[in-house]
């Protein structure tokens, strides 16, 4: 759909009294979405074509704390505005709100001339255009694991998010009966995402009690990156309507498995005939594919923080709880932080299980392209495919234990600084090191535990 037909059918809509508010948003650097809701008349007279936000929304935490140590902005600065510039072809209609349409816009600055360069969507536009030039196009999917819990947000913030009460009672991994319980929810997130234009294809209980996954088919890498935060939103949304709660974090409790984004991926050429299948080599991995994993192998290390953005991150990288802590490949092995899926078939594609469910997919996915490009470029040779329990693997490469370890690994990637740009590298290096420097002033819950009285 074109813009003008995309203003036409809103235009029809609102004149209809089908839709009165139109949200246009931003995905900021957690991967949420951020705007303001419009009165649809005014989107329709000037809105449709720019607004404005303080440029402190990719400059901050979870907790929207405007951060030092930026470049982009600061104080000093004064904080000012970017251009916010509907991009009408994403927008959606979301049923589970009345009269509402939604759109995601990309960054200007304040002149509207250049899009901001450390905005998430510029920079995955960024990689698929290097990924353009080079004749490919790319087919992502992203999986997003979440768990669900009996009480509200506000039940649970009240309570300090303690005894929370997940769902269901036990380990649900594929469970019909259990997810019958759950429908209530599960069943409106489905529909719901359907009539809103998501290509829904399931949902299934996870691999600990009350965990959910839900899986959207792929899509190009910007559009799937759009689908993914429009998904985690709706599903947020949706929970809320129906005085439930969901978390996304990585590893909301010790004892509880982690929330995992496999991220899976393969190319296509300017026509979109996949390039990873050679029905001629071993697995049905092309020369093309081989090198593309080499990449993703070889600096994985630089890639992760953009795949396991905080502190709470890497508590999920625990062997035998299914998500890897080994960045070694294997075929249709679970144990190993790359997993070729479909091989033999012209589906072959790799999935990136480093990723947990907080992270955000535009970054997450620039990554991964970064170092796929650099794997074909550099003709790097594939190494061996690891063959049994990854977990017990010796003297192999290892995935970052620590946000710290990650940051430093970003900061030094030659890679990722020519691919990207050394800026966006800065900015993100500044994010993630704010994060570990705000986690160590912090008192837990488990250092008073452990040392109150026997300290």
């Amino acid at each position: 759909m074109t813009d003008d037909q995309a203003l036409e059918t809103l235009g029809s809509k609102v004149s209809a009294g089908q839709v009165d508010t139109v949200i246009a948003c931003i995905p900021d650097m957690q991967g949420r979405l951020m705007g303001k809701r419009f009165h649809a008349s005014h989107f329709l007279r000037s809105a449709w074509e720019e607004t404005h936000c303080c440029n402190y929304l990719v400059a901050t935490d979870l907790e929207m704390y405007p951060v030092d140590g930026y470049a982009s902005t600061s104080w000093a600065a004064g904080y000012g505005d970017y251009v916010m510039r509907p991009d009408l072809s994403t927008i959606r209609y979301p049923p589970w709100l009345d009269g509402t349409a939604c759109v995601l816009c990309d960054l200007y600055d304040h002149h509207g001339h250049d899009l901001v360069p450390h905005a998430p969507r510029t920079v995955l536009k960024k990689q698929v255009d290097r990924l353009s030039s080079r004749g490919f196009t790319s087919a992502i999917a992203t999986e997003l694991e979440f768990f669900l819990f009996r009480e509200t947000y506000d039940d649970l913030r009240d309570r300090q998010y303690r005894g929370m009460t997940p769902i269901s009672p036990y380990n649900e991994d594929y469970h019909i009966f259990q997810t019958t319980r759950e429908e209530d929810v599960m069943r409106a997130v489905r529909n719901g995402l359907h009539d809103a234009g998501v290509p829904v294809e399931n949902s299934k209980g996870e691999a600990d009690a009350g965990q959910e996954e839900i899986n959207i088919r792929y899509s190009d890498a910007l559009t799937t990156a759009d689908t993914h935060v429009f998904v985690k939103n709706a599903v947020k949304e949706i929970a809320f309507q129906k005085d439930r709660a969901v978390t996304f974090m990585a590893k909301w409790d010790a004892g509880a498995a982690g929330s995992s984004c496999h991220i899976h991926q393969s190319l296509g050429d300017r026509s979109g005939n996949p390039v990873f299948f050679d029905g001629t080599k071993v697995h049905g991995m092309s020369q093309v594919m081989r090198q593309y994993l080499a990449g993703l192998l070889r600096y994985s290390a630089e890639t992760t923080v953009f795949l396991a953005p905080y502190v709470n991150s890497y508590k999920r990288f625990v062997a035998g709880t299914f998500a890897p802590t080994k960045a070694v490949w294997s075929v249709d092995n679970r144990t190993a932080g790359f997993r070729i899926a479909g091989a033999d078939t012209t589906g072959v594609r790799i999935e990136c299980r480093t990723g947990g469910a907080d992270l955000n997919p535009y970054l997450a996915i620039a990554g991964q392209i970064a170092a796929g490009i650099a794997g074909i470029e550099e003709e790097l040779e594939l190494e061996d495919a690891w063959s049994g329990d990854a977990y017990r693997a010796e003297g192999v490469r290892s995935i970052p234990s620590t946000l710290g370890q990650a940051t430093e690994a970003l900061d030094n990637s030659e890679m990722l600084r020519n691919a990207m740009g050394s800026d966006i590298v800065d900015h993100y290096v500044r994010a993630a090191r704010w994060e570990q420097e705000h986690f160590d002033r912090a008192v837990t819950d488990y250092e008073v535990a452990r040392g109150f009285e026997r300290a």
